[in-house]
Parts: C-alpha cells; structure tokens; sequence
C-alpha cells in the first residue's frame, strides 16, 4: 500500500512561485514501469490532470501550464515535486499527488490528500 503526502500548497500573488512535494510510503520509484502525477481540482469544476512523470523520466503537461510548471523526482528520498513559477488565479485549485504501477493512462491507485494553491490577482 502507497500512502502520499502532499506539502508546499499556500497563498501568493500571481507571478509569484510555489513548490509542492509529494512524500511516497513505500518504494514505488523502484517499481518499473510506474506513472506519478500532479493533478487539481478547483470549487466547481471537474479534477484535471496537470503533470505527470514515468519510470523512464518522460514527461508530460496540461498545455496551459507548459513553460511555468515543472514536474520532477527524487528516487532517493521517494519525492516528488512540481515547481510552478508564474502562478496565476487560474491555477487556483486543490493540488493532488498520485501513483499507479504502470504506464500513465489516466487513472491512478493511489492518491495524496491534496495541498491547497490560492493564487491572488
């Protein structure tokens, strides 16, 4: 069982940054093939997937956040972060860490509590 949790959420101005971390139980990063992602939910609207990251390092992105977020890995620590630089009030949102022993398609087994991101004008 993979137990995440999430930290780094906060308020800021837009422009401003943040990071948010994900600390995993368990060893999922020696599992092969594995998917990690970073998705959100804001007040009203259905959860989307923002970032995700692969047991080979392949990367990949919502269009709209391409450019100001960054998602990455520490196999050591059994990390994960998302670096979100130039946050606007669009990125507002409950941010999720999540884990699946596969390749990324969509769905994930395992789920963080979620981190809050309020990003003022």
């Amino acid at each position: 069982q993979v137990q995440l949790v999430e930290s780094g959420g906060g308020s800021v101005q837009a422009g401003g940054s943040l990071r948010l971390s994900c600390a995993a139980s368990a060893d999922i990063f020696s599992t092969s093939p594995y998917c990690m992602g970073w998705l959100r939910q804001a007040p009203g609207e259905e959860r989307e997937g923002v970032a995700t990251i692969e047991s080979d390092g392949s990367t990949s992105y919502k269009e709209s956040v391409k450019g100001r977020f960054t998602i990455s890995r520490d196999n050591d620590q059994n990390t994960l972060y998302l670096q979100m630089n130039s946050l606007k009030p669009e990125d507002t949102a409950m941010y999720y860490c999540a884990a699946d022993v596969g390749l990324c398609a969509g769905d994930y087994d395992y789920w963080g509590q979620g981190t809050q991101v309020t990003v003022s004008s």
